[in-house]
């Protein structure tokens, strides 16, 4: 099997074959988005589709090793590539960021927040993502939910942090985090909860911090990311995230649920 099976086999679609450096591509499962990526350098790769892995997949070619002499000057090419990139996409957040007016978004109303404000430009939902406290880049939110990262953004171990002095929160989705937030006011609880936009990133930014709580979608890979980590709390349906609960269920019963967790 090569590599472009491999990548297949794995549900990414690869029109172009690039060398050398990590390429975003749609999937089978996602083909009008990049959901995908991967990485090859004609001796191995690696393969990601972020709707099923965790981390990337590697692949090892069976053919006998012939080594390129120029490969340590194209990956330190490939790397200056990566910083230029993620450079110009924290400048491009920066810089919407600094565009955005606070304001009401039919995202936010879909998702139970008809009052809540946000960063809004060009009609999109604006959300800062950070490591520490140096801006990276920014998730954008269509109308339609339809969510996008700025190309060669920086997002492993990238959050979006809502600070109230409390125990750390991790969580995928913004819309998720505001429903926790809401139902954590609804006890009176201190939070810090922290917007990690994928199960798989979680793993990164639960690093360091001291008995986290998981707030996990209900899908396979959620589950195992929480798992992981330690506590966490669940949906009892399939395929539910905290937020679809208390649109089913209300805050009352679902900030009732979390009382297991708090220590009371």
């Amino acid at each position: 099997m090569n590599f472009h099976q491999f990548a297949e086999t794995h549900g990414l679609i690869i029109n172009n074959l690039v060398m050398d450096k990590w390429m975003r591509v749609p999937t089978i499962d996602h083909p009008n988005k990049r959901n995908g990526a991967y990485i090859f350098d004609g001796q191995s790769g690696a393969v990601q589709n972020w709707a099923v892995h965790e981390k990337p997949i590697s692949w090892h070619s069976q053919e006998p090793y012939k080594p390129d002499p120029q490969m340590q000057i194209k990956r330190e090419k490939a790397k200056q590539e990566i910083l230029e990139r993620q450079h110009k996409a924290a400048a491009k957040a920066a810089y919407i960021i600094g565009s955005s007016l606070k304001d009401k978004h039919p995202y936010l109303v879909k998702k139970g927040f008809d009052t809540a404000k946000a960063y809004v430009w060009e009609g999109k939902l604006v959300l800062p993502m950070r490591i520490g406290e140096k801006l990276v880049g920014c998730q954008t939110i269509q109308p339609d939910g339809t969510k996008k990262f700025l190309f060669g953004q920086r997002t492993k171990g990238a959050s979006l942090t809502m600070d109230n002095k409390g125990r750390d929160i991790l969580c995928e989705g913004f819309a998720t985090a505001l429903s926790v937030r809401r139902a954590l006011r609804e006890l009176k609880e201190r939070y810090t909860i922290h917007v990690c936009f994928s199960a798989g990133n979680m793993l990164e930014v639960a690093k360091g911090k001291v008995n986290p709580l998981v707030i996990a979608d209900h899908d396979p890979v959620g589950l195992r990311v929480a798992k992981k980590i330690g506590d966490y709390w669940a949906s009892t349906r399939e395929g539910e995230d905290f937020n679809d609960a208390e649109m089913r269920e209300g805050t009352a019963v679902v900030s009732q649920s979390l009382i297991a967790f708090l220590g009371r």
